[in-house]
């Protein structure tokens, strides 16, 4: 007899075959927070520590079967989604979301890597503010993603409070700004929540290369701790703390010659068990 489920979070993102983002990263970051990680490939950039030299396509097709494969066996507590290039990529993750509404979903608008390569199309953002933000509990754009989606610069905190209301405006629900582009020794990372109230998180700034991917850990950290049952703004709280720990545990590590990796398993939780209603 079966008495136990493990919280799941499915993540829908990109390949990064060097290990330190996108599908790895996520997968990393889910188990090492004790939830159980399910996967759906978008596109396949190659790259390494060093940057993006090319991204291939999945077909669409692969990617609503595989969407609709997991979902109508492993279905999520939570979901990630990481890199969307295409607005048909958009439309065919919509389009199969839709039909779980009560599953809370984590965007993370991936736009720019961290080696400041392009990773998205220009016709792609109207697809993703249409359509993907509503659809999204919390949206975790960086300062540069801010500015992609608010049509601004945004340099300083006062410019993440702007563009925190015009991501608001047009239909995001929480946004995260996180802050890690800041030039300070402190960065602070604002969380505007759905009651409009902003919410400031400050960390001293770690002096690392070892740095990549830790957009993508970050917004699968939320949707683990959303997956165990924590509330949002603990959740964000709880995802924040684990990054900075993960950077500060990478930090003196080479793993490449460019911006290396976290050490996601600086902690490693055991896979959680819940007892079955």
């Amino acid at each position: 007899m079966k008495k136990y489920k493990y919280p799941s979070v499915l993540t829908i993102a990109g390949f990064d075959g060097s290990g330190g983002a996108g599908i790895q990263a996520d997968i990393k970051t889910i188990s090492a927070l004790g939830c159980y990680a399910t996967s759906v490939l978008t596109a396949l950039p190659v790259q390494n520590t060093q940057g993006v030299k090319s991204i291939f396509p999945i077909p669409i097709e692969a990617v609503a079967e595989q969407l609709d494969t997991i979902m109508e066996d492993i279905v999520p507590d939570a979901i990630k989604i990481g890199m969307v290039h295409t607005p048909h990529l958009v439309d065919t993750i919509v389009a199969v979301l839709e039909k779980y509404p009560d599953i809370p979903v984590v965007f993370d608008p991936v736009m720019v890597a961290t080696s400041g390569h392009r990773l998205i199309e220009e016709q792609t953002i109207d697809a993703i503010i249409e359509k993907l933000l509503p659809l999204s509990a919390v949206i975790t754009p960086n300062m540069d993603e801010a500015a992609i989606i608010a049509k601004m610069k945004v340099e300083t905190l006062k410019d993440m409070e702007l563009a925190g209301k015009i991501i608001k405006q047009l239909g995001g629900k929480n946004i995260l700004l996180k802050g890690g582009h800041q030039k300070t020794e402190r960065i602070t990372s604002l969380l505007l929540d759905e009651k409009n109230d902003y919410h400031s998180f400050a960390f001293n700034k770690i002096k690392t290369d070892n740095t990549h991917g830790s957009g993508c850990t970050l917004s699968s950290a939320i949707a683990s701790y959303i997956a165990q049952g924590k509330a949002l703004f603990d959740a964000v709280t709880l995802g924040q703390q684990y990054v900075f720990n993960a950077i500060q545990s990478g930090a003196d590590t080479q793993t490449g010659k460019g911006n290396g990796p976290l050490n996601h398993f600086f902690n490693p939780q055991k896979l959680i068990k819940n007892e079955m209603v």
